[in-house]
């Protein structure tokens, strides 16, 4: 028998392919959807355990993120893990994705979330060191790699090997910073390592945009790149803005919640998808758009929208991390099996090769550039107005040593066109740098801080108890000075929620804030299950039910608190 199917290889035109006899047909095919009047039922099933398939490793990969949490490791530490062993996996599923769109639907969304968390002071404080690390060292980094990749492979053209130092140049901060954060680093490190991973996005993602260029073109001159290399810069540094303007607009509009969310999202992708169609910056414009959101929503948008909303793109973040790490090996399956063991060997080099050069090159020049900050006094301009760690060798080391890499490095090596020159060994070696410095530093960069014993004044915690005495201030000014049940329940409350935190070891309510947490807890629990008992005894139906277990959840997330801070402030 023989079949005739639809290629539905997405990452090419659709093309009517004759099949080979069912029993040769190989994985490749399992993506392939045949005409509704082929015979063959194996042949209509196959797209169902296709799907099977992607579930069982979408779960398996949370698995390893769980595990990973629990072990109190970097998560895309194991999800790298996981896509190199799902790379050796027989029988996998071969997945693929149009090329222009794996960029808008992994990149945009992590952008846009960084962004909108990003702190505009702090990346105006820390300016120096940031222009350093997004600009000199990402700079550094995809020359030192191309020529190492064109020296070890001559036949790899320049562009391409370029690109591939576009592609590992930008190190990952959300590994890092997973790290970090559980032990209170000094707040200067967490601010530079995140304001690197928002930008330097940008630096390298512009010059692999100019590399896949000169590739399709044949080559280019800077001298007809540079006009159009600038105005994509300076379009999209106003495009963003405006663009998250409008949105911000259309969103004030939106009452419903989930068409909010929604609408988020698509336009998250629908900035990045203009940007590009545009010749603009996709990254850029989607930097900019979600620090414009930033600053106008929280005045904006209501409560009741911002907390969903924020659940919910924690969550997208987190599937499309788990997501990149599941391509990536399904990716590399054919990649390993099908090169000849020489060649399989020589991209091995390469990346070995490529991952130490990585490593190197951050090291050398941040700590070089660490040093002359000492040197020439760099400690005024970087501490401002506020309390900033002082540039030592242990920050520097910290800084260097927290270069690992992640998502966007795997979604650029996934975006590279199918007949991109060399683009097996760039894959190869862009997964095998991730892997290799989320093994090497991600695991060894908590003892590195420990050791070094760095510490501030938690600027950050001071800020917060500043904050929270002006603002209980402000809004019991506001309450009218007579005296009756009502406002005085409502000073209790601002005094119970704006109050010093009852965890603060200093409070003198501390004991009786615990007893008071302890009770309210299980009246909540005492409530809910009257709720369920209800419900189970058919004395109230669903839609009821619903109602009240909505209010006993905000409730609880809510964490009222704490009357003894009642007590405790004036």
């Amino acid at each position: 028998m023989v079949l005739f199917c639809r290629d539905a290889d997405l990452s090419s035109r659709e093309t009517w392919t004759r099949a080979r006899p069912a029993a040769a047909v190989p994985n490749r095919w399992l993506a392939r959807v045949c005409i509704d009047s082929c015979p063959h039922s194996r042949c209509h099933t196959q797209p169902v355990h296709e799907l099977e398939q992607i579930l069982i490793l979408f779960f398996a990969a949370v698995l390893l993120a769980a595990a990973a949490r629990k072990l109190g490791a970097p998560s895309p530490v194991f999800l790298a893990l996981g896509g190199a062993a799902l790379a050796l996996v027989p029988g996998a599923p071969e997945l693929s994705l149009p090329p222009d769109l794996v960029l808008a639907l992994f990149v945009a969304p992590i952008l846009v979330d960084a962004g909108y968390d990003a702190s505009l002071r702090d990346l105006k404080d820390n300016w120096l060191p940031l222009t350093s690390l997004v600009v000199v060292t990402v700079g550094l980094t995809t020359a030192a790699v191309a020529v190492v990749a064109h020296t070890l492979v001559p036949t790899l053209p320049w562009a391409a090997a370029i690109a591939l130092g576009a592609i590992v140049a930008p190190p990952d901060a959300v590994a890092a910073t997973a790290v970090l954060r559980p032990l209170h680093p000094p707040q200067r490190i967490l601010g530079v390592l995140e304001g690197e991973s928002l930008l330097n996005d940008a630096s390298a993602l512009l010059i692999y945009r100019l590399a896949v260029g000169a590739v399709a073109s044949g080559g280019f001159v800077v001298q007809a790149v540079a006009p159009a290399f600038i105005l994509s810069v300076v379009g999209s540094l106003i495009a963003g803005p405006v663009l998250g303007f409008l949105t911000q607009r259309l969103l004030e509009r939106v009452q419903h919640i989930p068409t909010a969310i929604l609408l988020q999202f698509v336009g998250t992708v629908a900035v990045w998808q203009l940007s590009e169609r545009f010749g603009l910056s996709g990254v850029l414009t989607t930097v900019g758009f979600a620090m414009t959101l930033a600053r106008l929503a929280p005045a904006r948008i209501e409560a009741r929208v911002r907390v969903p909303t924020n659940a919910v793109w924690a969550t997208v973040v987190f599937a499309l991390n788990l997501l990149a790490f599941i391509f990536i090996g399904l990716q590399l399956r054919p990649v390993l099996i099908e090169l000849p063991q020489a060649t399989r060997d020589q991209y091995l080099s390469v990346a070995a090769a490529v991952l130490a050069t990585v490593i190197a090159v951050r090291i050398a020049w941040h700590m070089t550039f660490n040093h002359l900050l000492q040197f020439f006094g760099g400690r005024h301009s970087l501490r401002a107005a506020r309390l900033m760690l002082r540039p030592t060798v242990g920050s520097g080391l910290v800084i260097s040593w927290a270069g690992m890499r992640g998502v966007v490095t795997l979604a650029a090596a996934l975006a590279l066109p199918a007949k991109f020159p060399g683009r097996d060994l760039i894959l190869l070696t862009a997964f095998l740098v991730v892997l290799g410095t989320l093994l090497i530093q991600g695991l060894t960069l908590k003892p590195l801080l420990r050791a070094l014993k760095l510490r501030d004044d938690d600027p950050v915690g001071d800020e917060e108890a500043a904050a929270r005495q002006r603002m209980l201030e402000v809004a019991l000014a506001r309450i009218p000075a007579e005296t009756s049940p009502a406002l005085d329940l409502a000073r209790k409350n601002l005094k119970m929620h704006l109050g010093r935190p009852l965890h603060d070891p200093g409070s003198a309510a501390a004991s009786f804030g615990t007893d008071y947490d302890a009770a309210y807890e299980g009246a909540l629990s005492a409530a809910r299950q009257t709720l369920l008992d209800m419900r189970d005894a058919a004395e109230i139906g669903d839609d009821a039910f619903h109602a009240l277990e909505n209010e006993l959840d905000w409730l609880e997330a809510s964490d009222p608190l704490r009357a003894a801070n009642a007590d405790a402030v004036p």
